[in-house]
C-alpha cells in the first residue's frame, strides 16, 4: 500500500531496445559519411590518374627552313602545349622543392655552346600552398640558340634533347618526366651562303 504522505515522481527511461535503434541510426549515418568520403577520394585518385605525364605535355621544335654555316647561330624554338586544367613548374620554381621545368640537349659534334632563354612563369595560387606559385599553364615557348662548331663539315645532324617537366592539377601531382624534342640541322659549305635567318 502506498503511503499518501509521500508522493514519488519517476522519470521515462528508454528501454534497451529503443537505446540499440538509436546507436544504430547513429552508426548508419556515420557509415554513409564515411563511405562518401572514400567515394570522393576515389573520384580524385581516378581523375589524376586518368592522365598519364606524358599526355599532359606535348613538345616540338619549331625552326626556319634552309641550312646553316659553320660558326653560326641556329635559332629554334621549343613549343610546348600543357593540357587544361594542369600546369608545369617555372624553370625558376617559387619554392626549392618543386622541379624546374627544363630544356636539355644531348652532346653533339656539330654544336659547340648552346644558349637557352625560358619565359617568365605566372603567379598562382593553389590548395595546397599558401605561397602564389610561379608556372607555366597552356602554349610555353623556349627559345634555344645553338653555336655550330667553326669545323663542323658539310650534311645533316640531329641534335637529339628533351623537355623535361612535372605536371600538376590544383590537388595533385604526377611524376616527373620528359618529352623527346629534336632539332634538325643542315650544314651547308663554309664558302656556302646560308638560307636559315640567323
Amino acid at each position: 500500500m502506498t503511503d499518501p504522505f509521500f508522493i514519488t515522481s519517476e522519470q521515462p527511461t528508454e528501454s534497451p531496445r529503443a537505446t540499440t535503434r538509436v546507436v544504430l541510426r547513429r552508426q548508419k549515418v556515420h557509415m554513409k559519411k564515411l563511405v562518401l568520403l572514400v567515394f570522393s577520394l576515389v573520384l580524385l585518385a581516378a581523375a589524376v590518374c586518368a592522365q598519364t605525364p606524358e599526355q599532359v605535355v606535348k613538345a616540338k621544335v619549331s625552326m626556319s627552313p634552309g641550312e646553316a654555316r659553320p660558326d653560326s647561330v641556329v635559332k629554334a624554338t621549343v613549343v610546348a602545349e600543357v593540357l587544361r586544367g594542369y600546369h608545369i613548374n617555372d624553370h625558376h620554381p617559387t619554392l626549392d622543392y618543386l622541379i624546374p621545368t627544363e630544356v636539355k640537349l644531348d652532346p653533339n659534334k656539330a654544336v659547340t655552346r648552346n644558349e637557352i632563354t625560358y619565359p617568365k612563369g605566372e603567379p598562382k595560387k593553389f590548395a595546397f600552398s599558401d605561397t602564389p606559385l610561379s608556372v607555366y599553364e597552356g602554349t610555353v615557348r623556349v627559345d634555344v640558340a645553338l653555336q655550330l662548331d667553326p669545323k663542323v663539315p658539310p650534311g645533316e645532324y640531329e641534335v637529339k634533347g628533351k623537355f623535361a617537366y612535372q605536371a600538376c592539377n590544383d590537388h595533385a601531382c604526377l611524376p616527373p618526366t620528359n618529352v623527346p624534342i629534336l632539332f634538325p640541322l643542315k650544314v651547308a659549305r663554309r664558302g656556302a651562303s646560308a638560307k636559315r635567318s640567323e
